[in-house]
């Protein structure tokens, strides 16, 4: 199963940036992103690739679910 997970933008160059996903960077493309995207701004990254900007209140709404998902995984020692 694949996620696609929000992140937010550290830093961009030209058409790539650095996301911060729950502290970690990454790189992402923006090539596919309608309309260029600012520093701070929140992206959804699937496969390296940011697919849509989103609100910052949704995307750390969708953050903090999937930290409750992952913590229940591991009370239940599911892989």
């Amino acid at each position: 199963m694949c996620l696609a997970i929000p992140a937010e933008i550290i830093e961009i160059e030209e058409e790539m940036a650095v996301v911060s996903v729950g502290g970690a960077l990454r790189k992402a493309s923006l090539m596919l992103l309608p309309e260029p995207p600012k520093e701070g701004d929140y992206v959804i990254v699937h496969a390296g690739f940011a697919l849509h900007t989103v609100d910052p209140a949704e995307a750390e709404e969708s953050l903090r679910l999937l930290r409750e998902l992952a913590s229940a995984a591991e009370d239940e020692n599911l892989p």
